[in-house]
């Protein structure tokens, strides 16, 4: 019975020896090995084995972590309270001197980096007005950061970066900030109407523009129409003339005292006149007479080509006998 318990008691012993002996150390990790409350080395992840009763372990979380700074009053430079709430995010660097530095240096580095932040942030805060806090949130962050990164480089922490949550005025000046921002939205809404409006303006003014230079090239193109029609007219009327010319020359050499003679009595027809005539005088001969159109000498003129069947004279005639029926 003795020796059952002694055995039980052995195996229990050597239990607590061997978990004693050997620790663990995570990838998120860092260790310590402390002999007698002494330093003695520095332990990467993986199994390290301790001597019982005399090696001690100590472990650090080398990863990203955040610390909420609680919501406190600040005071601005107006001498307004500002309640601030920040969040802080470090890490410890890993490597053997930063990891002692977060063991030796600092006493509990998450409580101090708290009250760093806390009392960093007031200091900021108070050189600057209210709406600079609540407008350059950025660049108060990039200030805070690079002062906790100075005073903690002696703890062996990183500050990856401070972001400030809310920052909350007092209620009046809140009501009073709600005011101006509306007035400046009604700002804003009338600019915007009054620049669609401009905008609108501008682009009936180029419309017109562009109706009236239209207009104007249509105007251009239909007068350049017009004294082309005009230019192509005259032109064939002179090829006309010219060609009446040419067949006048060329055909009635002799007859052109009777074609004469027929465009005088024509043109003295032409406006309705009656005129009683003597059957035996020459139509033309009276009508210069009466009109005053001067008969034409037929030496002006040679006789016709020989072979041409012109029925001038006839017509002439004709045209007298019609005179005497009316």
């Amino acid at each position: 019975m003795e020796l059952t318990i002694l055995l039980v008691v052995g195996t229990l012993a050597a239990a607590v020896i061997m978990f004693s002996t050997f620790k663990i150390v995570r990838p998120d990790q860092r260790a310590v090995v402390e002999r007698f409350g002494e330093y003695h080395k520095y332990c990467e992840p993986g199994i390290h084995f301790l001597v019982p009763w005399m090696d001690r372990m100590y472990k650090r979380n080398v990863t990203e972590q955040m610390k909420n700074v609680q919501p406190s009053d600040m005071i601005t430079r107006e001498n307004l309270n500002a309640n601030v709430d920040l969040d802080v995010y470090y890490q410890v660097r890993p490597n053997e001197e930063d990891v002692k530095k977060s063991f030796y240096n600092v006493d509990d580095y998450e409580k101090q980096i708290t009250r760093l932040a806390q009392t960093t942030a007031r200091n900021v805060i108070g050189t600057k007005q209210f709406e600079e806090v609540n407008s350059e949130r950025q660049k108060i962050n990039k200030t805070l950061h690079n002062e906790l990164e100075e005073d903690t480089d002696a703890w062996g922490i990183d500050v990856v970066r401070v972001e400030m949550k809310e920052i909350t005025p007092p209620s009046d000046v809140q009501e009073s900030m709600n005011e101006i921002l509306k007035a400046e939205n009604r700002k804003d809404a009338a600019q915007d109407d009054a620049k669609a409006t401009e905008i609108e303006a501008r682009g009936n003014k180029k419309a017109a523009i562009e109706e009236a230079e239209g207009m104007k090239k249509a105007a251009v193109l239909e007068a350049e129409g017009d004294a082309k029609a005009i230019e192509l007219r005259a032109t064939a009327e002179a090829n006309e003339i010219q060609l009446v010319n040419t067949a006048l020359r060329q055909h009635f050499k002799g007859e052109a005292q009777e074609h004469k003679k027929l465009e005088t009595v024509q043109n003295s027809l032409r406006n309705g006149s009656k005129y009683i005539v003597d059957t035996e005088k020459d139509l033309t001969t009276v009508l210069s007479e009466v009109g005053g159109i001067t008969p034409i000498d037929s030496q002006d003129f040679e006789e016709p080509e020989e072979g041409l069947d012109l029925d001038i004279a006839d017509k002439v005639k004709d045209a007298s006998e019609k005179l005497k029926d009316q």
